[in-house]
């Protein structure tokens, strides 16, 4: 008889490095909200995929990046302790960035990973925008200065490698039981993703640093008879001022994003959705440890 095994893979990498669309190929549905913008991610995510007799519980990382702000060196924290916990690590690297020439932010994030307990594998990704000869020569570079298991070669946007990898990663996988039902992608629960997927379209409506002053909160959820979901979100923002750019000219930016927002909110939910957004100030946010606690972050100490 086969015995199950199951384990936690961390996946680390710069800011826009693809670990989020990673995570998503790799369980099959949206678990991590992805977009253009670094550091997007800002705690752990962890998406739960199925691998034969293995159960695979994938940690999306916040990028690896210099933190300046409270809000960053949680970030920053969070990486180091998904690390900690996994039993794998996956060092994922912009293969069409560094290719020709290692960056030092790419070179110290390595560094860093070497002194870790976990196994650590090299996922070049983004091959799809990369010469061969080049891809074989970063490979080689980057075998020759750090110590991996294995190398994957991968595209997270189309998908290419990332079966081949799944498939060994769960070969490696300590023997045990299982950790969630069968049939669970996210150990998120369903309000808190739906929360992730609306601050996602904030994301890609807004621009410079407005997105990275707001939260959102997930504050109603109730089925309806038919099967729908009525919900209610607030997105808070630090400054009155940065409400009017949420809401927008005739309320045209909240109601775009509300409109994209529970499109995505809908598919994850399998059932019609009602969304209300709201927008409110709540001052000093970031400072706030009872809000760090909400997003699963540790409230850092000055």
């Amino acid at each position: 008889m086969s015995q199950t095994r199951c384990g936690y893979v961390a996946l680390i990498g710069a800011p826009n490095a693809g670990k989020s669309t990673l995570v998503n190929q790799l369980v099959g549905a949206k678990v991590s909200i992805v977009s253009r913008k670094a550091q997007t991610t800002r705690a752990r995510v962890r998406g739960i995929a199925l691998e034969g007799e293995a159960q695979i519980i994938f940690v999306d990382t916040p990028g690896l990046f210099a933190p300046k702000r409270r809000l960053d060196r949680a970030m920053v924290q969070a990486v180091w302790k998904g690390a900690d916990e996994a039993d794998a690590l996956i060092a994922l690297i912009d293969a069409k960035r560094e290719a020709g020439h290692i960056s030092d932010e790419a070179e110290a994030l390595l560094t860093a990973l070497d002194g870790r307990r976990a196994p650590k594998y090299l996922a070049l990704n983004k091959i799809d925008l990369l010469d061969r000869p080049k891809l074989l020569e970063l490979a080689k570079t980057l075998n020759e200065r750090h110590s991996f298991v294995a190398t994957f070669m991968i595209s997270a946007e189309t998908g290419d490698g990332v079966a081949a990898m799944k498939t060994a990663l769960g070969a490696v996988m300590p023997a045990g039981p299982w950790l969630y039902p069968e049939d669970q992608v996210s150990e998120a629960p369903l309000m808190a993703l739906a929360a992730e997927i609306t601050r996602e379209k904030l994301f890609e409506r807004l621009h410079d640093e407005l997105p990275y002053q707001c939260t959102v909160e997930t504050e109603t959820w109730e089925v309806r008879k038919d099967g729908s979901a009525r919900i209610e979100q607030t997105i808070f923002v630090t400054r009155d001022s940065h409400k009017k750019i949420v809401i927008g000219e005739g309320g045209k930016t909240l109601k775009a994003i509300g409109t994209a927002a529970r499109k995505e909110i809908a598919e994850a939910n399998e059932a019609p959705v009602h969304l209300f957004l709201h927008v409110k100030q709540r001052d000093n946010w970031l400072d706030d440890p009872e809000r760090y606690r909400a997003m699963g972050l540790e409230f850092p100490k000055d």
